[in-house]
């Protein structure tokens, strides 16, 4: 059999078509309704994601959402951004190990990870969210914990509080399968279920790492004529555990 030699292809765009909602729906909508994307919530949407979007009806151009590692809090961030950006407006994402920039107050800015602001971040954030608070921006800001328990100063705690305030939920084993299957579905592949354990029980448990992977056996499939089958699923995961490490940015 002939060695593999691979790279792990990147992993899909955080959009909010590339998003697996499930139980995070309500939040999706929030964001949806900020950047005022029309018509694409499914009738079938849950009553809490249509209610959730009344605040924003009124005004509310402040959003917090908070919930564990891995529950798509970067990914809707990075959606928010992207899709600004696509409807012409100025707009961009920060993490909370970068400098945070004041700008004006119209602008649309994410702050991802909050909770790791040091001081002068977090007066940075103040100003940022007195500036948008007077102007016309949007500020999506997201931690793993709720307002009331950040590490922050108190008048910051207070106002990420004041905004709409909803809480993400990782995907179970069930629903990172079905967001498997529908990942490979819009790649056009019919992923079988022991595929999608395998990968559920020998991959991290980063669902972008996880869709790589899909893409990356993708690839191995069209180059090597070979159909989608566990074999070549173990042969592509040796390979890319043997590939030198990447230095982390």
């Amino acid at each position: 059999m002939q060695q593999l030699a691979l790279e792990l292809a990147p992993p899909p765009e955080p959009t909010f078509d590339s998003f697996f909602p499930a139980r995070n729906a309500a939040a999706q909508a929030v964001l949806l309704h900020a950047v005022q994307v029309k018509d694409f919530l499914p009738r079938t949407a849950p009553p809490s994601a249509l209610h959730a979007v009344q605040p924003l009806q009124l005004g509310e151009r402040f959003i917090y959402l908070w919930g564990p590692r891995g529950s798509g809090k970067s990914h809707l961030l990075h959606a928010f951004v992207a899709e600004s950006q696509r409807q012409g407006h100025a707009a961009r994402y920060v993490h909370a190990g970068e400098s945070i920039d004041a700008g004006d107050g119209d602008q649309r800015v994410a702050i991802d990870d909050v909770d790791g602001l040091d001081m002068v971040g977090q007066l940075a954030l103040f100003d940022l969210y007195n500036r948008i608070r007077t102007g016309n921006g949007t500020l999506v800001t997201s931690g793993a914990r709720p307002p009331a328990e950040l590490p922050l100063r108190e008048d910051l705690r207070t106002r990420l509080g004041a905004g709409v305030v909803m809480r993400l939920e990782p995907l179970t084993d069930e629903e990172k399968a079905a967001a498997l299957s529908e990942h490979g579905r819009r790649r056009g592949l019919a992923l079988l279920p022991e595929l999608i354990e395998y990968l559920l029980t020998h991959v991290t448990r980063d669902m972008g790492t996880q869709m790589a992977v899909v893409a990356t056996l993708d690839r191995v499939s069209l180059e090597r004529k070979r159909p989608l089958t566990l074999p070549l699923l173990r042969e592509v995961l040796r390979s890319l555990e043997q590939r030198p490490a990447s230095p982390r940015t």
